[in-house]
């Protein structure tokens, strides 16, 4: 267990704040988890878990302690007549893990190909890009409780994913449905994560229906496309659009796509005929974001040092640099006008993707 403090956040998080943590331990195996439980001044304090810092704004220095996951490996755990199961440990980066189950014949992943962030963090959010979400592929995971030291694993139900969701982002104190019963298994703040299995179907079928795919395939003249090639088309697509975080700095995506009703979805066309909408298999219509914020004349505006991108209105970027940074202060007050610039013009309130610390 490596434990270092005072020790700079800057490098560690994907938009370039200028922040530190009080006390940081570099996690690279199930052990130093125990070992921190184990440690008189660390377990009783608060916890927080930082990945690639690719889904968090920070607004000041951290003060709980900073388990910083460096947990690595890469593994074919099983493969079946119907699937390859496939480990990787929590510290893995996401991109880089993808690239090696391609390289080692186990396609499935290609679509969420060179989404910022490490694997342990891919069901928290349920990631999701072109097409597939991590859940379409998730086979099960390990984890510990931060309280009481135990190890449990969870399958994809007992996750609870929805759209950008999973039971890692809610309190066990949350009773949405006014029983004043716990949320099911609320982990939020509860549990480290520290393996992701997930399950690659045999035999491999393509996701080719996000318009820019299809458009890709169409370009190049290819029907039958290889996984290696949807994974090339996902990184050219997704580097054309949204800006590098080791030269811009930024969040990605910051902002949920809302969904709305067929009838509130009606309403906003008759008002606004050119938005941008999808059906979805629940009835529901989800609405493109960054066309909502585009339209309210934000795309490359900026508050203070914190600006909209010029090239896609969804992401939220750091104009300064190095220890000229932007502040979490200055990104959350761009954030919140926008939204009440969306809110006024289309009745919706958009939700921040990322984890404000």
């Amino acid at each position: 267990m490596v434990v270092e403090k005072n020790t700079p956040l800057q490098p560690w998080n994907t938009f370039g704040i200028a922040a530190r943590a009080q006390t940081l331990v570099r996690v690279r195996s199930v052990a130093d988890v125990h070992a921190v439980l184990a440690d008189a001044a660390l377990a009783p304090a608060p916890k927080f878990v930082l990945g690639g810092g690719s889904n968090i704004i920070l607004t000041g220095d951290v003060k709980p302690v900073v388990l910083k996951m460096e947990i690595k490996g890469l593994r074919l755990v099983e493969e079946t007549a119907k699937a390859w199961i496939v480990e990787a440990g929590a510290g893995e980066v996401w991109h880089d893990a993808v690239a090696w189950t391609l390289a080692h014949g186990f396609p499935g992943l290609e679509n969420l190909a060179l989404i910022p962030g490490t694997v342990g963090a891919s069901p928290v959010q349920n990631i999701g890009a072109y097409g597939v979400e991590l859940q379409d592929r998730f086979e099960s995971l390990d984890a510990m409780d931060l309280a009481t030291g135990q190890s449990f694993s969870l399958d994809a139900a007992q996750c609870g994913f929805g759209y950008r969701d999973s039971v890692f982002k809610h309190a066990p104190s949350e009773s949405p449905d006014g029983s004043g019963l716990p949320r099911g298994m609320g982990l939020a703040g509860r549990a480290v994560i520290t393996h992701v299995r997930f399950r690659l179907p045999k035999p491999w079928k393509p996701v080719l229906g996000y318009l820019d795919l299809e458009r890709r395939r169409a370009q190049e003249g290819v029907e039958h496309p290889s996984a290696q090639q949807i994974f090339d088309w996902v990184c050219e697509i997704r580097r054309a659009k949204l800006p590098d975080p080791t030269v811009v700095g930024n969040a990605g995506s910051f902002f949920k796509n809302p969904t709305v009703s067929p009838d509130q979805c009606a309403d906003i066309i008759a008002r606004e005929p050119k938005i941008v909408h999808y059906p979805m298999p629940d009835g529901s219509i989800k609405l493109a974001a960054g066309w909502l914020i585009d339209a309210c004349g934000w795309k490359g505006k900026s508050i203070g040092k914190a600006g909209v991108y010029e090239k896609q209105a969804l992401v939220l970027v750091n104009r300064g640099q190095g220890s000229d940074s932007v502040t979490g202060g200055e990104v959350m007050t761009l954030a919140k006008a926008i939204q009440t610039s969306v809110y006024e013009r289309f009745g919706n309130r958009l939700e921040p993707e990322p984890v404000v610390v």
